[in-house]
């Protein structure tokens, strides 16, 4: 991890000197020097103190470059196809996948499936049917349903028109041909 070099990034950034920051931490521009040259590891109760200067929260600086934030803008999204249905993959993080699902009249995921994680659904547009084991409902645009994926489940649209669902899973293991 490259803490240092993280440091020096956000404080130029918000275009604050190592002067200033001496000031307000109490630190040595010695030790801030080497600290965001990577050539010593603060203890936590000075990483504290840093983020604080820095205001950014004291684990954004413990983070490693592949675990911050990603974007996925509007004209990269991946879109596969499955069973009629459209799916526009979103982000992906861990073992959080999102994607918006479109659903003609009458099309459905298939067969009742399970597999292992967490689902969550929000009706974007349209009229869907959500089965999980014996429970069955109808859903529409602004409602939203979640279930645990390990118990068969099955969706359909059931409206005269398109349906648009929003649809977030979480599993711990990798999700292929879930959807």
């Amino acid at each position: 991890m490259e803490i240092g070099t993280k440091i020096r990034a956000i404080r130029n950034r918000k275009k604050m000197t190592i002067a200033q920051m001496c000031e307000a931490t109490g630190l040595s521009k010695g030790f801030i020097s080497n600290i965001e040259n990577n050539n010593t590891s603060p203890s936590i109760n000075t990483l504290g103190t840093i983020a604080e200067f820095l205001d950014v929260p004291l684990p954004y600086l413990l983070l490693e470059k592949k675990q911050h934030m990603r974007v996925v803008r509007k004209d990269g999204r991946t879109s596969t196809s499955f069973n009629q249905l459209k799916i526009e993959h979103l982000a992906s993080k861990g073992g959080l996948r999102t994607m918006i699902v479109e659903f003609p009249p009458g099309a459905s995921i298939g067969e009742p499936h399970a597999h292992e994680g967490e689902e969550c659904h929000l009706v974007l547009e349209g009229k869907i049917l959500a089965e999980q084991g014996e429970d069955s409902i109808v859903v529409e645009e602004g409602d939203s349903f979640s279930w645990n994926a390990s118990v068969p489940h099955f969706v359909k649209n059931v409206g005269d028109g398109n349906a648009t669902v929003f649809i977030s899973i979480y599993s711990d293991i990798e999700l292929k041909d879930v959807l």
